[in-house]
């Protein structure tokens, strides 16, 4: 389960990324809380296009930033994003501390910080390729979700904590002080252990991404049910926080039902991490199962039967996204892995510009169950897509001895980029043998003495 932790490079990037992804999640639930209470209301619909702002624009940027991702190296583009958001963060505390924030200059953060996203998500998602082998990445492509929801267990509860106690401005503070662990983890890393990978620049190289996922019909359909769960199931902060003021709790009862959704999210992360590989089955059955604990929480009649149902909604979720993530990683051409990746991202992250204000409006309208009822809707479409395209990919068979039992083919690596003449070296030339035809010589063919065995 823990196999990629043995190699240091990986080992430093998960401490790293555990502190800082605790900021994160405290500066999220912070957020959302001060769009749904000091700048509005009580306005679920203005908490959506804040959400729909941060995080349009890895939606519209993903040829370039996957583009960036493949093209520059990945640790010196992560320093540069993360100190980015930590300069935000700096500006976010002062702004609230001070009394000067308004919800027009909080909507101007919100797409800043997706700006800054855009490029820091598909350059971390393939970096963690960097620091291990291929066998062990979809070991550490798990081990990524678990460093991200075990940050979800308790970041929110402790920024519900500090808002209570403290006001909400000393979140943002906080969190930027977490990226230093980040960059210090960065810092580091020893560069010569991380493993090499090929390099392809120009800008004709920027629709590679998307013809090659156009070639992979499962990755399209990966992508369509990562997009139809990220865009109206993937809207906690709406969930939790609605949920949260029908039941009459304050700010450290909505960080204390994200928590809830990080047990669930930890347990399933950990699960990801004991297989061997990422399957599509698991990416069908974990969409189904996350319309089950969204159907279960619709009729939740209380504020601890709400609480409990999150734990399976977490597990369901993480479960799919992770597995889907797995998939892709380990499934993809290595040279085109950050721009696919960073197409994954957009799907997964820019879906939420198109269903959060829609689930925000329900919730404000209609309730908050009522938009949650729409996600389960939604996550049986979703698992209706993976099911139908497994049953006729031609992948399902009969079990050759049990009549009752069907069995599924394995995915498969896939490459179908060939490689370009910029991977020549002299080297490789003078040391490839060229075949002739019988009879003929050439002193250029002559074998050369080596040296060292």
């Amino acid at each position: 389960m823990f196999r990629s932790l043995s190699i240091f490079n990986y080992r430093v990037w998960f401490i790293g990324a555990l502190v800082s992804n605790v900021g994160a999640w405290m500066q999220s639930t912070a957020q959302n809380w001060v769009v749904l209470t000091q700048l509005t209301n009580n306005d679920a619909a203005a908490m959506g296009v804040t959400m729909a702002l941060q995080f349009a624009p890895p939606l519209l940027l993903v040829s370039v930033t996957g583009w960036v991702a493949d093209r520059f190296d990945r640790r010196r583009l992560i320093m540069c994003t993360q100190s980015a958001l930590l300069l935000l963060a700096v500006s976010l505390g002062i702004l609230l501390l001070s009394g000067a924030m308004t919800l027009p200059l909080m909507f101007g953060f919100a797409l800043a910080l997706g700006v800054v996203t855009a490029f820091d998500n598909p350059a971390r998602q393939a970096f963690v390729s960097d620091l291990v082998s291929q066998e062990n990445a979809s070991n550490a492509v798990a081990l990524n979700a678990a460093s991200f929801n075990m940050a979800r267990l308790i970041g929110p509860a402790a920024a519900g904590v500090m808002i209570v106690l403290v006001g909400t401005g000393w979140v943002f503070l906080v969190n930027a002080f977490t990226f230093l662990a980040m960059l210090g983890a960065l810092f580091l890393m020893r560069p010569h252990e991380l493993v090499a990978r090929h390099r392809r620049g120009g800008p004709a190289r920027l629709a590679d991404g998307f013809r090659y996922v156009a070639r992979r019909p499962d990755l399209v359909v990966i992508f369509v049910m990562v997009f139809l769960l990220g865009a109206f199931g993937m809207n906690f902060p709406i969930f939790a926080s609605t949920m949260a003021l029908e039941f009459g709790r304050g700010a450290d009862g909505f960080g204390l039902l994200s928590s809830f959704v990080a047990i669930g999210s930890l347990a399933g992360a950990l699960l990801a991490a004991r297989r061997e590989r990422a399957r599509m089955r698991v990416v069908v059955l974990g969409s189904g199962g996350f319309a089950v604990a969204s159907a279960l929480s619709v009729f939740a009649p209380s504020y601890g039967a709400y609480a409990a149902t999150l734990v399976l909604t977490g597990f369901c979720v993480v479960t799919t996204l992770t597995t889907a993530n797995g998939y892709v990683q380990t499934t993809t051409d290595p040279v085109l892995r950050g721009r696919v990746l960073a197409l994954y991202m957009a799907i997964l992250l820019g879906g939420t510009p198109v269903g959060a204000p829609i689930v925000g409006a329900v919730a404000a309208e209609f309730g908050p169950r009522v938009a949650i009822g729409l996600a389960a809707i939604v996550a049986v479409i979703a698992c209706g897509i993976g099911a139908t395209w497994t049953a006729m990919s031609g992948r399902l068979h009969r079990h050759e001895t049990k009549r009752f039992r069907l069995t599924l083919d394995e995915t498969r690596p896939i490459t179908t980029i060939a490689p370009e003449p910029e991977d020549f070296s002299d080297e490789v030339a003078g040391t490839t043998p060229i075949p002739l035809p019988p009879g003929e010589r050439s002193p250029r063919a002559t074998p050369r003495p080596r040296h060292g065995g």
